[in-house]
């Protein structure tokens, strides 16, 4: 495999699968008051934060980790002021304290956390304007969750981020155009086992342990238990019940991390999950799953970077697909057939819309799985939907391609009708 592009998807994975504590969305609303109260350089007296649309929506209904229960975007930015260290990034509410959960408490009661739809910005835009007296500090974060665009001091732009392009396309080098089928079947094959340990193994054992805290502890609406005491813990089912666990844990506030994909925890959970319990059931050496995992994670953020990070496209499905295929190449499937399955997968359950952070995730993920170990059946058998079909291209690169630009075109106004409603502006 040409170097560059060897050197570009180790570049993917490290920039994509890295630990949050928490759904991202609120986390990143904490990150962004954290870093405007370090600018201010004090505690403010008065906040405003404005957010996107997709913020909002992925903030209402989720709870913030280590918040004792709390929701929303006076929540998430008050749990931010108080934690203060946004270095700690995605990982920023990690070691707070009862003490700080009461002052964030106090400071949501106090009113002066003001919240504000932004309009025309960045599906993923949140500004924080915090001041007191007569100082001010902004901090604007843009098209990834700890990606800093801006910073204001006194109403004077003391930083400005002057990269060429977001984060969905060209990052310090980590070139996502670069994505394609054949290349992500290569690195999978010849990629050395040294260079992801690191990175996988961190997303085995988070994404595993949340999984199994989802599973003995009761959570959201449990969906991973529902699954297994209703329709058997054979492996298809484990499969999809430790994904639907992950999620009902961390929708509902369970502080443990996870290893993102797509710059969200459910995805990464989905995408991973499976992978790794089909693994253990079938005994595979540990340089296997990691070349499944690289190949599920890669195929998940090739998909999403004609989507979006944030848009009213379900991302479960898009990691479904990558994780379906990450367990046929376990199975010794080829890329045909691993062609097969994405194909049938997205032609199916392309379309479920998102409509928020909140433990219904955990449900979609289970549907999202189910529907991509039907497509994988499907093209074990050599069945596959053909081109012209609906969104079905030429191939399977190609289906992937026509798929995003339905979900991050063709779904915008589903996307602000769904904001729309849950905002009460519907009724």
């Amino acid at each position: 495999m040409d170097r560059h592009l060897y050197e570009n998807y180790l570049h993917v994975l490290r920039e994509e699968l890295v630990p949050a504590l928490g759904c991202t969305e609120p986390i990143s609303v904490a990150y962004t008051a954290a870093y405007a109260r370090s600018v201010l350089g004090a505690m403010p007296e008065r906040v405003r934060v404005a957010c996107s649309g997709n913020i909002v929506k992925n903030v209402k209904g989720v709870t913030v980790p280590n918040s004792g229960g709390m929701k929303g975007i006076e929540a998430a930015a008050a749990m931010g002021l108080v934690a203060g260290d946004y270095t700690k990034e995605l990982e920023i509410l990690d070691g707070v304290t009862e003490k700080d959960i009461r002052r964030a408490e106090e400071l949501v009661r106090s009113g002066i956390i003001r919240c504000e739809l932004a309009r025309r910005v960045d599906n993923l835009y949140i500004s924080v304007l915090a001041g007191r007296g007569e100082e001010s500090a902004e901090v604007i974060v843009s098209g990834k969750h700890t990606r800093v665009a801006g910073i204001w001091k006194n109403g004077r732009l003391v930083w400005e981020n002057r990269e060429e392009g977001c984060a969905e396309e060209k990052e310090g080098g980590c070139d996502k155009s670069l994505l394609n089928l054949e290349d992500i079947f290569r690195f999978a094959e010849e990629v050395r086992a040294e260079d992801i340990s690191e990175i996988l193994d961190r997303q085995i054992s988070c994404n595993l342990s949340i999984a199994e805290e989802g599973l003995k502890t009761h959570y959201g609406v449990n969906a991973g238990k529902v699954i297994l005491r209703n329709f058997g813990s054979d492996i298809r089912h484990r499969a999809v019940a430790y994904a639907a666990a992950g999620s009902d844990a961390r929708m509902s506030g369970c502080s443990m991390p996870v290893v993102i994909n797509s710059g969200s925890g459910n995805q990464g959970m989905t995408v991973s999950l499976p992978v790794i319990e089909y693994a253990r059931e079938t005994g595979a050496e540990k340089e296997k799953l990691y070349r499944a995992l690289a190949l599920s994670n890669l195929i998940s953020i090739y998909q999403k970077s004609f989507i979006g990070r944030l848009s009213a496209y379900c991302g479960a499905v898009s990691a479904a697909a990558g994780a379906v295929s990450g367990i046929a190449w376990l199975d010794g499937a080829g890329a045909d057939v691993i062609a097969r399955t994405i194909t049938n997968t997205i032609c199916t359950a392309g379309g479920m819309v998102c409509d928020g952070a909140k433990p219904s995730c955990a449900s979609k993920i289970a549907a999202a799985l189910e529907v991509a170990m039907l497509g994988y059946e499907m093209a074990k058998e050599g069945f596959a939907f053909q081109a012209g079909e609906g969104l079905v291209m030429g191939s399977a690169d190609d289906t992937i391609k026509s798929v995003g630009q339905m979900a991050r075109e063709g779904m915008a106004s589903t996307d602000e009708e769904i904001l729309e409603i849950m905002m009460g502006s519907r009724t």
